[in-house]
């Protein structure tokens, strides 16, 4: 049963029954509510925040599975960005060095790619789609940066081996002819001076001043570098490895000792009339896998092709030589 108050009316001396306004009910009533519903928000945070649903639970996993996948990836794409770009440096050395031809710019990978339309496919998938795509991209992408710096190991091991080789290859001459009249005799079948018979003729024979130096045609190690008497005197054997070897003889003092390392262009000694000789010169062999070739076929790195056709028809015209 609703209590009644009264109160004590000091005007009318009497008892009266004390009412409410609606007003002050209204606002009551209002104050109420919204404390009720200021409340409420706040519990509603708080169990929102320490008390997820299971809907909000799993969407928070998900949402910090997503965190670390991204990390993940972006690691792995600076990782790739590194590895890329030292591959990009290497294969722009390969390709000017060695290949004389100029790399795609990226400018125009990326024109291909919006041709493509590969930007506006990215663009349209959602996120978790997105990730898939890209964690394939980067999987792929990885697999081809290795296999791409495997193939460039072999390349540079491949271009080292052949630098090597190519400076072995003797391919220059062993001593000064710029006027290209220094040859006296040359490969073949040639008249003895000494004893007036038809020998064989291993090498060239290269006239000059005594003193003129006497230059290693191509990279090697000094196999020999001594004096035979009845045959080159002073001369000096070079090994130059991959089944060369080249000997230059009649030298009037040598320069090298054996065992030692030279380089294409290197004096090895002088020309001198050491030995069986008739008169200063170098006399010059090439021998490939101990079989001695015209060493007229490795003058190709110092003349033209004028200048060989010259000298060709020098060393056939002279049938007789020096030693």
């Amino acid at each position: 049963m609703k209590k009644v108050k009264y109160y004590f009316n000091t005007h009318t001396l009497r008892f009266e029954k004390h009412e409410t306004p609606f007003r002050v009910r209204l606002l009551r009533t209002f104050g109420f509510l919204t404390a009720s519903l200021f409340t409420s928000f706040i519990f509603l945070l708080i169990a929102y925040k320490y008390f997820p649903s299971a809907n909000e639970e799993m969407l928070m996993k998900q949402n910090s599975a997503y965190q670390n996948d991204f990390k993940v990836l972006n690691e792995r794409v600076v990782e790739l960005e590194n590895t890329m770009d030292e591959l990009e440096n290497r294969d722009n050395t390969v390709y000017r060095s060695i290949f004389e031809s100029k790399p795609i710019p990226d400018s125009v990978r990326v024109k291909e790619m919006e041709k493509r339309g590969e930007i506006k496919l990215v663009q349209s998938l959602s996120e978790k789609e997105l990730i898939k795509t890209i964690t394939n991209q980067v999987n792929n992408l990885s697999y081809r940066e290795s296999y791409q710096d495997k193939s460039y190991n072999e390349l540079a091991v491949m271009v080292k081996n052949k630098e090597k080789l190519l400076l072995a290859i003797p391919a220059i001459q062993p001593v000064s002819n710029k006027d290209l009249n220094r040859i006296a005799s040359g490969f073949g079948y040639r008249v003895d001076p000494v004893y007036k018979v038809t020998k064989f003729h291993a090498g060239l024979d290269f006239t000059a001043p005594t003193g003129t130096p006497i230059y290693a045609t191509a990279d090697g190690t000094i196999k020999d570098a001594s004096f035979n008497a009845g045959g080159f005197g002073n001369h000096v054997i070079i090994d130059h490895g991959y089944g060369l070897q080249t000997l230059y003889g009649h030298m009037y003092k040598i320069k090298t000792k054996r065992g030692q390392h030279v380089k294409r262009g290197e004096v090895i000694g002088y020309v001198g009339s050491t030995g069986k000789s008739t008169g200063p010169h170098c006399h010059y062999e090439v021998h490939r896998n101990g079989v001695p070739v015209d060493p007229i076929y490795y003058f190709y790195n110092d003349l033209t092709p004028a200048q060989y056709d010259r000298i060709l028809k020098s060393a056939a015209a002279n049938t007789q030589s020096l030693d």
